[in-house]
C-alpha cells in the first residue's frame, strides 16, 4: 500500500489536472492546546489537519478550489471542481506567467509536527502557580496553543518548495479573588522554551498590586505609554492597509492627493523604519509567496516568488507598499509582496516600557487594546477600548488603576509624534495574534496626548 504523504498529493493533483496549467498548495498541520480557569487546567486538545488548494489555469482564466484532504480520491475530486470552475472563470486581470524551476532542498522531508510534549515543563510550573495563586488569593484564566504547519507548494512549472513554520502563543488573565481586579500578560514563542510560567504569574501578581488603589478619570488626551503587544495591536492595521492598488486608487492614507501613492514622501518620524525579514531571527517565516486567490494585495500567478528584507518605512519614509507583479504595474512600481512577519524599529530607542514610565509626570500606562476597528481609512483613524489595566502614572512611578477608556487614535499620525522609543522587542498583538498575526517585534512607545475619547465601562 503506497504511503500517502503530502508531496504525493500534490503529485497526484498535477498529474490529474486537465488544465493547461496548475498550482496545488498542501498544509499538513498538528496543533496541540492547553486551559485553564480558577487555578485548574480544564481541557487540552491536539489536532491534526490536511488542506489541499488547487488552482487551475485554464487560458487567461483561473479557479481556486480549498478542502481537506487526506487521500488521493478526495484530491481527485478538489482537481475536478478546480478545472470546471476554471472553465467558465473570466479572464483574470492579475495574469502573469507562473513562477517555475524551483525546488527546496527539503521538499522530501515529512511534515513538522508539535505535541502537549511542548508543555512539559511549562505545564509543570504552572501547577506550581496555581497553588501560589490560591494561597495568595489571586485566580488565573488562560490558554497556550502551538502549532506547526508545513506547507508544500508545487506547480506544473515546476516549483516544488517545502516550508516549516512553527506558531506559538500563550495568554494569562489573573484576577482578584473578589474579580474586581484584572490583569493579563501574553506573548508569541516558536517552541515554549521561551515562556516561563513563573514569570508570567510574577508579572500578574505585579500589575495586580498596581490596581489595589483605583482612580476614575475623565476622557481626554493623556501623556500616555503603550507598551509593545499595544504598540503591535496597531502597526498591524497599518500594515494591513498598505496594499498598493488601494492606494493608487486614492482610498488610504497612503494615496497621495491628486492621485498615486505616497511612496518616496516622509509620513513619519525619521527615526521609523518598518519592515518586514523572512530571515529576522525569532521570526522566521515563510520565504515564498503562498497564495491560495487573488486580491488587490496577492495574486495566484505570484505563488513561489521568493521574499527577501522589504522596508515599508524606511527613515521615515514611504518606501514600499503590499503588491503583486500585476498592481506593480498599475504603480510603476516593483513587486513587493505581502511577508507574514512586522519589525518596527526606532532609531535611538532603548529600555522598557518601564523605562519610558520614569520620564512621565503626569499620565497612563496601558496594557493591551481590543475591538479596533477602522473610522476612516483616508487617515486610518482607528478606534477601540482598552482592556485588563490602564495603570496611573504619577511622579514616574505607577501609583493605581483607572477606568478603561475608548480611544481614537491613527497608528501613522502616532509615529509621527511620539516622544520617546523602548528597544524593539518580540511583542503579540493580543487583538490579532491569536488568529491572524503573531509574528511582530515593537518598541514601547510615548505618546503625549493619546486620545481617551470616552470613558468605558469594560472591565
Amino acid at each position: 500500500m503506497t504511503t500517502v504523504t503530502p508531496q504525493s498529493l500534490v503529485e497526484h493533483a498535477l498529474a490529474t489536472t486537465t488544465s493547461d496549467q496548475c498550482v496545488v498548495i498542501v498544509q499538513d498541520s498538528t496543533s496541540a492546546n492547553l486551559r485553564w480557569a480558577n487555578n485548574t487546567l480544564t481541557t487540552n486538545g491536539v489536532m491534526h489537519a490536511v488542506g489541499v488548494t488547487v488552482i487551475a489555469f485554464q487560458g487567461p482564466a483561473n479557479a481556486s478550489v480549498s478542502g481537506t484532504a487526506a487521500s488521493r480520491e478526495q484530491v481527485t475530486d478538489l482537481v475536478e471542481q478546480a478545472d470546471a470552475a476554471a472553465r467558465s472563470a473570466q479572464p483574470a486581470e492579475d495574469r502573469a506567467p507562473l513562477v517555475g524551476g524551483q525546488e527546496s532542498a527539503d521538499w522530501a522531508d515529512a511534515p513538522g509536527e508539535t505535541s502537549v510534549e511542548v508543555y512539559r515543563e511549562f505545564a509543570h510550573a504552572l501547577g506550581a502557580e496555581f497553588g501560589r495563586a490560591d494561597a495568595e488569593g489571586r485566580i488565573l484564566y488562560g490558554f497556550v496553543n502551538h502549532e506547526v504547519t508545513t506547507t508544500y507548494l508545487g506547480s506544473s512549472t515546476g516549483l516544488r518548495l517545502r516550508h516549516t513554520q512553527p506558531t506559538g502563543h500563550y495568554g494569562c488573565t489573573g484576577k482578584t479573588a473578589d474579580l474586581t481586579g484584572s490583569a493579563w500578560v501574553g506573548g508569541a514563542t516558536r517552541d515554549f522554551t521561551d515562556v516561563s510560567a513563573e514569570r508570567i504569574a510574577a508579572d500578574l501578581e505585579t500589575r495586580l498590586g498596581w490596581g489595589k488603589r483605583r482612580v476614575d478619570l475623565p476622557a481626554g488626551r493623556y501623556d500616555t505609554v503603550l507598551p509593545p503587544t499595544a504598540v503591535a495591536d496597531l502597526v498591524l492595521d497599518a500594515y494591513w492597509s498598505a496594499g498598493a492598488r488601494v492606494a493608487h486608487e486614492g482610498q488610504s492614507v497612503y494615496s497621495r492627493p491628486g492621485g498615486g501613492t505616497r511612496i518616496g514622501e516622509r509620513i513619519v518620524a525619521p527615526a521609523v523604519t518598518l519592515y518586514s525579514d523572512p530571515a529576522y531571527p525569532g521570526l522566521e517565516c515563510t520565504p515564498f509567496v503562498v497564495a491560495s486567490g487573488s486580491s488587490n494585495e496577492s495574486s495566484v500567478y505570484d505563488n513561489g516568488l521568493p521574499l527577501d528584507r522589504t522596508p515599508w518605512i524606511d527613515a521615515g519614509t514611504l518606501a514600499a507598499l503590499i503588491q503583486t507583479r500585476h498592481t506593480g504595474v498599475l504603480t510603476g512600481q516593483p513587486t513587493t509582496s505581502g511577508i507574514d512577519n512586522l519589525i518596527l524599529e526606532v532609531d535611538g530607542g532603548s529600555g522598557s516600557d518601564l523605562d519610558l514610565v520614569a520620564g512621565v509626570d503626569d499620565g497612563l500606562l496601558l496594557t493591551c487594546l481590543w475591538y479596533i476597528r477602522e473610522v476612516d481609512p483616508q487617515t486610518l483613524l482607528l478606534t477601540g477600548l482598552t482592556r485588563d489595566g490602564v495603570y496611573r502614572v504619577e511622579g514616574g512611578e505607577i501609583t493605581g488603576v483607572v477606568n478603561n477608556f475608548r480611544f481614537n487614535e491613527s497608528p501613522v499620525d502616532l509615529l509621527r509624534r511620539f516622544t520617546a522609543a523602548g528597544a524593539t522587542v518580540p511583542s503579540f498583538s493580543r487583538e490579532w495574534g491569536d488568529d491572524y498575526f503573531s509574528r511582530t517585534a515593537t518598541p514601547a512607545l510615548r505618546i503625549p496626548d493619546f486620545n481617551m475619547s470616552s470613558v468605558s465601562q469594560a472591565l
